[in-house]
């Protein structure tokens, strides 16, 4: 397995929040100790909000206060994205005032929450996330009205309904509902390649909603 697709395994294991043993993270990904505590060294570098030591266990943790302004997670995610666009923006001066700011919100969050802020720019593997950006709009439409999806990802063509965005770190992803395989499916947005909307909508079914798929994955 690549190392890119394994860091990722890891924080699909790791984002339901609870203590995971790192004896338990190496065996998931068939590693050995040594490179299971590189592979975390290497997320919470790249800004994955992972908690935790060696001997101890490792966890990721999604709080996010900015005092003396509380923002909603949705402004959080508005405010990350403008900064990684621009981190990444040709103009040197632009993106070094990008990862400037990134660092001054960070170094102003409470100490038991910059670890999990997530702010700091990603080091590896997530640096080029923003290549997906393009493809948010129509998927929140789509998720906001219930409209299938024809998305092309990994030379693969598929039907999915969605369902919710989220993300940890830079790594963006689709949570839908898979009609080309018939299951529930977590699709990475940077490597979308294409999107369009289908003429068909959807309404929620038992075992297709948002809801079922939160049940299977706890």
């Amino acid at each position: 397995m690549a190392r890119k697709d394994r860091l990722y395994d890891l924080i699909q294991l790791l984002k339901d929040g609870a203590l995971h043993r790192a004896e338990d993270l190496a065996r998931a990904t068939d590693v050995s100790l040594r490179t299971l505590y590189r592979d975390m060294d290497t997320l919470k570098a790249s800004g994955v909000p992972v908690r935790g030591e060696r001997g101890v266990g490792y966890q990721i943790t999604a709080a996010y206060t900015l005092p003396p302004l509380n923002l909603s997670r949705t402004e959080l995610e508005a405010l990350h994205l403008g900064l990684a666009a621009v981190g990444e923006a040709q103009d040197d001066e632009l993106a070094a005032a990008a990862k400037s700011l990134a660092a001054r919100i960070d170094g102003v969050l409470p100490e038991d929450r910059a670890a999990a802020s997530g702010w700091t720019f990603a080091t590896y593997p997530f640096a080029d996330a923003a290549r997906g950006f393009d493809h948010m709009p129509p998927l929140r439409q789509a998720i906001r009205t219930q409209q299938k999806m024809r998305v092309h990802i990994s030379g693969s063509t598929l039907t999915v309904r969605p369902l919710a965005l989220d993300y940890w770190g830079r790594v963006w992803t689709l949570a839908c509902w898979n009609e080309t395989t018939g299951d529930f499916d977590t699709l990475r947005v940077d490597q979308i390649t294409k999107t369009s909307a289908l003429p068909a909508t959807f309404v929620d079914e038992p075992g297709k909603s948002m809801a079922d798929y939160l049940k299977i994955r706890r």
